[in-house]
């Protein structure tokens, strides 16, 4: 049976990614680490729970020797509107925490998941069917941070044999975890404003079409890859992963087949345009099919009937 410990565990994708893992591996076999936000309380009380900064080495020793770890998800950064503010920041937990993380798994025989982003690209990225492998010059700290780690995880496997695999994800849209400063935002407070006020002031333009994936599909996305056959990996850092692409207008339309007055209308925020504007309109992920079986359960209609029904329910509103 696996030991793990998540590092950032009450994040957007750590919160549900560590009661998941719960599900699947059992409670006691998967560690929460937390640095400055207090978990939930289901979090804390569903399992093992440790205060850990990845930024910090030492703790993080303990923690794995503790519990006798022997993979680490490694959650831990500042996301992309955020790091742009905090650039300093963004760079010592996204690289810094990073190679402690991997220092931690060489030393301790651990197999690594890492978390890129589609933010790894830049202006100079084909933006339409973006390949696997292309050219990656990102000009935001987020998208620095993240084509570091994809390079100090393939390094760290080929040089030490360090298990190292990781997804890069599109825009994630969770029903349980509000957003956290990120470029993709929009597609989940939307929902919320939908049910709660039928109308939308969008920060990003029409026409603005960005990758997308439900969180349901990106919790399957992570595990499966981790169990997936290591010989039949070809690519580990990191993987495209996409499941759905659409611009505002189109979600917009979507929402408005459940709430027909809905209305959305725009005030682009100008850092978030900026961003969102070297990001791919649509990822090829075809190598993630084929080399480990990546196949999305959730497109735009499937998402939008169940992020509407369990939000209703979550704010007590119908809709």
């Amino acid at each position: 049976m696996k030991n793990i410990l998540i590092i950032g565990s009450v994040g957007q994708i750590g919160s549900e990614l560590t009661m998941e893992l719960r599900k699947r591996y059992g409670n006691d076999h998967v560690v929460a680490g937390f640095r400055k936000t207090q978990p939930s309380e289901e979090l804390a009380n569903s399992g093992p729970l440790e205060r850990v900064d990845a930024t910090d080495v030492e703790r993080l020793n303990e923690v794995v020797k503790k519990y006798n770890i022997d993979t680490i998800y490694n959650l831990a950064a500042l996301l992309s509107a955020v790091a742009e503010e905090k650039p300093q920041a963004a760079w010592n937990v996204g690289v810094n925490g990073v190679f402690n993380v991997l220092e931690v798994a060489r030393e301790h025989n651990c197999a690594v998941f890492f978390p890129s982003s589609i933010g790894a690209f830049g202006p100079t990225t084909p933006l339409d069917n973006t390949p696997q492998d292309t050219i990656q010059r990102p000009n935001t700290m987020y998208g620095v941070t993240k084509v570091t780690g994809e390079l100090l995880s393939d390094y760290y496997h080929k040089r030490f044999g360090v298990d190292t695999r990781g997804l890069r994800y599109p825009g994630i849209i969770s029903n349980v975890t509000l957003p956290g400063g990120g470029t993709t935002d929009y597609a989940v407070e939307i929902f919320y404003e939908a049910i709660r006020n039928k109308k939308y002031t969008c920060p990003l333009p029409a026409g603005t079409f960005l990758d997308m994936m439900y969180m349901p599909d990106a919790l399957d996305a992570a595990i499966d890859l981790m169990e997936a056959d290591p010989s039949k990996l070809k690519h580990r850092n990191a993987f495209n992963v996409t499941a759905m692409s659409f611009d505002p207008e189109i979600i917009s339309a979507e929402i408005k087949k459940h709430i027909p007055g809905f209305v959305m209308d725009y005030d682009p925020d100008p850092v978030k345009k900026a961003i969102a504007d070297t990001w791919p309109n649509k990822m090829d992920d075809s190598c993630a099919r084929e080399e480990w079986g990546w196949n999305p359960k959730y497109e735009l209609e499937e998402m939008t009937k169940d992020m509407l029904e369990k939000i209703s329910i979550k704010l007590g509103i119908e809709y």
